[in-house]
Formats: structure tokens, C-alpha cells, sequence
């Protein structure tokens, strides 16, 4: 087991450096950068004139844009080693403190949203399978495929709508207006909290769904196997002839899932976080992207694929404690 997880771990810190290489690649492949569009902003009909040309060999030279890209990439993996993830080149702050806040409530949210998810869709994927065929199967069915059907961003406008047209009020935000900027406290903690459930229900309708789904198909196939209708034919009780086995070797592709469920929580999410105004690291993603700020959007696609090495290493833990073959296999 400890060997088994060693080899993962360092499997998992190799992908992560091989990710900061990829993500930076792609970054840097549109034309232009961050100064190109300052400049045109700012002068407008007179880019590409001397007075631009000044502006721009100025700022290049100010945020390090004029050196080599391996140069600049070196040189941010050498101070990111060292705790600096760089200056961001649109909001002129360090990247920490402008993704810090942002990152904890993503956390929250996909962690949240992943608690929902699997909450709901493992009892009632075992109950289906159970049930198959009764008319709580095909209700749950039905809505099933209606969570997998409906985008997650016409479900948040419909209650945007809903609740200006009858409560009077939004649901969007993860926070009241007075404590958007508001220092931390047992009331905007609570505050955040009533807030958390639209945002975790609505980000986690179709991934709800989609286990729901896998659950009951794959507890239906166990309950097939031969080893069930051995314990049943010994006289076991129901309940524990299910949730004995069968249940537990169900649970290994969803448990599998988690690799990538906490970050298509987040990347997944961008329109969802932008309709329903959450201060997610998804808008602010797009928002980097945009206005090519490669600190901001090269230090979130690695956030992104440390959510998803920590996803696939727990999944990993998960998978070996529910299944001793994976133990001996790895």
C-alpha cells in the first residue's frame, strides 16, 4: 500500500511539471500579448505609431515580455519554487493575492457542489437498481436524464428569474452585498453559507445526473453476478447482500471519477460563474485569457491541474481501501 502510493505521489508531482510546460505553451500561442492590447486601449488609432512603439518597448521591458518565453518560463518556475507566482500584468498585484480569495471559494464550492453530488446519487443509483423497473425507477430515470438534458447555465437563469419575478430578490453571489469585501467572521461565514446551496445545486445538476446514471448500471450488473445469488440462496438479508459487495465494487468507477470532478467543477463551470456572479477562479480564468495576463492564466491551469492530481490521487486511496486488487495490482 505505502509503495503503491509513493509511486502515485510522484507520478502525480511529474505530471504537474510536465502541465506547467503544456499550459504555458498554449498560452503563449495566440498572437500579441498582454502590451499589444494595453496599448491599442489606451491610444487606439494611433497603435503602431512611434508614440506606441516607445510605450510598448517600455512596457515589455518593465514586465519581462521582451526576453525568450523558455526565459520567462524558467524564470516563473524558479520564483514559483520560492512561494512567487509573479506580478499580475492587468491588476498590477501579486497573482497570490489576487487569486487567494477567489481559490478558497472555489474550494469551498467544488467540494461543496462534490459533497451533492455524491450524496444524492449514490442512494438513489442503489435505490433504482434495487427497484428496478418500479415507478420510483422510472421517475428517477426521468429526472435523471432531465439534469443531464437541461444546461447548468439556462437552470441558473431560470432561477435568477424565478426569484426576481416572485421573491423579489437575486440568488446570484456567494455573498449578501455587505459582505462581498468584508473582512472574515462568524457572520460572513454563515452569510456564505446560505448563499452555497443555489450555487452547489446548480453547478452539480448534470454531475448529480451522470452518477446517478453509472451507479445504478453498474450495481445493476453486479447483482447479476453469480456471488449474489449465492449469498441470497444462503438466506442473507437483502439489504446486506447488496450493500456487502456488490455496492462497494459498483462505487469503484465513480470513485474513479473524482480525478477529474473537482476541476470540471471549476473549468466547467465559467458561464454558470458568470451568470450567477460567483467570485470563482473560473471567471477570472476567462477574464486572464482575454487579456492575455499569462502570470494570472498560467498559475489557475496549474491550480486546475493540482485539483485534478489531488482528485486522482484521493481517488487512487479510495479505490485501493475499496478494492484489495488494485492493492496488489499497483
Amino acid at each position: 500500500m505505502g509503495q503503491y502510493l509513493i509511486k502515485r505521489f510522484f507520478l502525480g508531482v511529474l505530471t504537474l511539471w510536465v502541465l506547467t510546460m503544456i499550459s504555458w505553451v498554449i498560452i503563449e500561442l495566440p498572437p500579441g500579448d498582454f502590451v499589444d492590447l494595453y496599448v491599442e486601449e489606451l491610444i487606439g488609432d494611433m497603435a503602431g505609431g512611434e508614440l506606441a512603439e516607445i510605450i510598448e518597448a517600455g512596457m515589455r521591458k518593465h514586465y519581462g515580455l521582451d526576453k525568450p518565453s523558455v526565459y520567462r518560463y524558467g524564470k516563473w518556475m524558479w520564483h514559483m519554487l520560492q512561494g512567487d507566482l509573479g506580478m499580475s500584468l492587468e491588476f498590477g498585484l501579486p497573482v497570490t493575492r489576487v487569486v487567494s480569495e477567489r481559490l478558497l471559494l472555489t474550494i469551498i464550492l467544488a467540494v461543496t457542489t462534490a459533497i451533492f453530488a455524491w450524496g444524492l446519487a449514490i442512494p438513489i443509483g442503489i435505490y433504482s437498481a434495487v427497484r428496478q423497473h418500479s415507478p420510483e425507477d422510472y421517475v428517477f430515470t426521468f429526472v435523471g436524464f432531465l439534469g443531464l438534458a437541461v444546461p447548468d447555465f439556462l437552470l441558473a437563469l431560470w432561477l435568477l428569474w424565478v426569484s426576481f419575478a416572485y421573491l423579489g430578490q437575486s440568488v446570484g453571489g456567494l455573498f449578501s452585498p455587505e459582505y462581498m469585501v468584508a473582512p472574515w467572521s462568524f457572520a460572513r461565514v454563515w452569510d456564505l453559507i446560505t448563499h452555497l446551496w443555489i450555487a452547489a445545486l446548480v453547478v452539480g445538476t448534470a454531475g448529480t445526473a451522470a452518477l446517478i446514471r453509472v451507479m445504478r448500471a453498474n450495481l445493476l450488473d453486479e447483482l447479476q453476478r453469480p456471488y449474489v445469488i449465492t449469498a441470497r440462496a444462503k438466506g442473507l438479508p437483502e439489504w446486506r447482500v447488496v450493500m456487502k459487495y456488490p455496492v462497494r465494487v459498483a462505487l469503484n468507477p465513480l470513485v474513479s471519477t473524482v480525478g477529474y470532478l473537482l476541476p470540471f467543477l471549476i473549468s466547467g463551470s465559467i458561464i454558470v460563474s458568470v451568470v450567477l456572479n460567483l467570485p470563482t477562479e473560473g471567471p477570472l480564468l476567462l477574464r486572464a485569457l482575454l487579456s492575455e495576463d499569462l502570470f494570472i492564466s498560467a498559475t489557475i491551469v496549474l491550480v486546475l491541474g493540482a485539483m485534478t492530481v489531488i482528485g486522482t490521487f484521493l481517488s487512487d486511496i479510495l479505490l485501493a481501501l475499496l478494492d484489495p486488487r488494485i492493492r496488489i495490482a499497483g
